[in-house]
């Protein structure tokens, strides 16, 4: 639903939306920046001066969506902006052994979610070693030894660009939530209907409207062990 305030570019209707992008709860936030979005270079004056207010706190995903708003635009000085204050974009990208996470982080941005759950699980074969790598796929005991630092960051990079829907903490959340029960997780983020597996790529749903906890995916086609050494990882405690 359209927010009351139809704004039309004037002082006074820049300055409300700012106020209340500020300091309005994150449902509030979520409705400001698409209104922001259609007002130009004076909405987009007001995302970075907001964005700029708050990196020196971990990125959340309110965060994300400002940012990319401003990465989608093709407005010089939101370019120029990026480029100054965000050059490898919003979520910090900490890593203990050298991985770039550049690229995941930019797939993530324009939203392209399927072209980003390959890379993630290209990015994971990376850190379990070069055999990983070769057989493009996971053990459990390889997942075990991932460093916190760059699982944190893959999951970091998943919530806040898909307005927290999407991550491993937030599958690891949802299956606590059911008791540890891999039977009812499997339906509730839409990786199993009935006695039938979600058959990929086509059938799995590669934007924000899936359920949430649908991505990523995280071999989900090769049982339990993988996904629970995963969520026994150390990085959720941290």
């Amino acid at each position: 639903m359209t927010d009351p305030m139809i704004v039309s570019g004037t002082a006074n209707d820049i300055d409300s939306l700012r106020q209340r992008l500020i300091a309005g709860s994150i449902q509030v936030q979520q409705q400001i920046i698409p209104q922001l979005a259609d007002l130009g270079n004076q909405g987009l004056d007001v995302l970075q001066e907001f964005l700029l207010k708050r990196r020196d706190n971990p990125a959340t995903w309110i965060d994300g969506k400002a940012y990319q708003v401003l990465y989608k635009s093709d407005a010089p000085q939101a370019k120029d902006f990026l480029q100054n204050h965000f050059p490898e974009g919003i979520v910090t990208l900490k890593s203990s052994c050298g991985m770039n996470y550049l690229p995941l982080q930019q797939l993530l941005a324009k939203q392209d979610f399927q072209a980003a759950d390959r890379l993630t699980i290209e990015k994971m074969c990376e850190l379990a070693g070069p055999m990983a790598v070769k057989r493009k796929w996971l053990y459990f005991t390889e997942v075990e030894s991932f460093p916190i630092d760059d699982l944190q960051t893959i999951n970091q990079l998943w919530i806040v660009h898909s307005e927290g829907k999407f991550g491993f903490s937030v599958q690891r959340d949802i299956w606590l939530s059911l008791g540890k029960n891999w039977d009812n997780l499997w339906p509730k983020i839409g990786w199993k209907s009935g006695n039938n597996w979600t058959r990929y790529p086509n059938s799995f749903t590669w934007d924000l409207t899936a359920p949430r906890g649908h991505l990523p995916l995280s071999n989900q086609l090769r049982g339990v062990r993988v996904i629970a050494s995963l969520f026994a990882h150390p990085a959720w405690s941290k």
